[in-house]
């Protein structure tokens, strides 16, 4: 993957950033998203924030390399403290890490946030964290996208600030609002695996000399749970 050819994955986060955005992409590593945008000429203005010097002289490069400095300007900063408010800063990308560390950042630079940002999150896991994030600081989700790629299982959140903001249910914060109505072959072998992981652990535990029967009973209803809502088999 460069600058020039995306991974699928972060193609699929480019895709949601609309022409002439002012960009925030945070953990950036090589800077190859706001690269890749700024050389079609989607960008207005970006920053490559990154908290790791390495990764952060990476972007530098990419940047210089592709003679980009007037369009985005990488910065060593921790999360959301990359932005400044004269950045007038209107979408944000935060890709390729877990979903309680992607709320972690998010609240502590809520007070980067103007409230006017479209939110482009793609947790590797926790993303029902993230939809409970987005649904308490009233950010109304728009879109979801799952994909296949390299032997992993992306989900990629779209969001939009909203006055009022729809609640969603256990079920839809867990599965996705838009996944659910689509169920596609992704989704059903992401959660068919999840199943089986279940049924191991459920299966060591009833083995135990003391079962903790309160787990195993917790187990067995997050597993019929993905059996009947996702895969339709009971």
């Amino acid at each position: 993957m460069n600058a020039s050819h995306l991974s699928l994955r972060l193609q699929t986060v480019a895709d949601f950033v609309q022409p002439g955005a002012r960009l925030a992409d945070i953990g950036s590593d090589h800077a190859y998203l706001p690269v890749h945008l700024a050389k079609q000429g989607l960008l207005t203005k970006a920053v490559a924030g990154e908290v790791v010097r390495g990764p952060y002289e990476n972007a530098v490069s990419e940047i210089e390399k592709e003679g980009l400095e007037n369009v985005i300007m990488a910065r060593l900063a921790d999360g959301l403290a990359a932005i400044k408010p004269e950045d007038q800063i209107d979408t944000i990308t935060i890709a390729g890490m877990g979903g309680t560390l992607i709320t972690q950042i998010l609240d502590a630079g809520v007070d980067r946030l103007r409230h006017e940002e479209r939110l482009i999150l793609q947790p590797n896991v926790g993303e029902d964290n993230v939809r409970q994030w987005l649904q308490n600081h009233d950010y109304g989700i728009i879109a979801e996208r799952i994909l296949a790629e390299d032997g992993h299982i992306y989900e990629i959140i779209v969001a939009d600030p909203v006055d009022t903001p729809t609640t969603f249910n256990p079920t839809q914060l867990k599965f996705g609002p838009f996944l659910l109505q689509e169920k596609s072959p992704v989704l059903q072998d992401k959660w068919r695996k999840e199943q089986a992981r279940l049924d191991d652990v459920i299966a060591t535990m009833q083995h135990a000399q003391q079962a903790p029967q309160a787990k195993i009973d917790a187990f067995i209803a997050q597993r019929n749970q993905i059996q009947e809502v996702i895969l339709n088999e009971g």
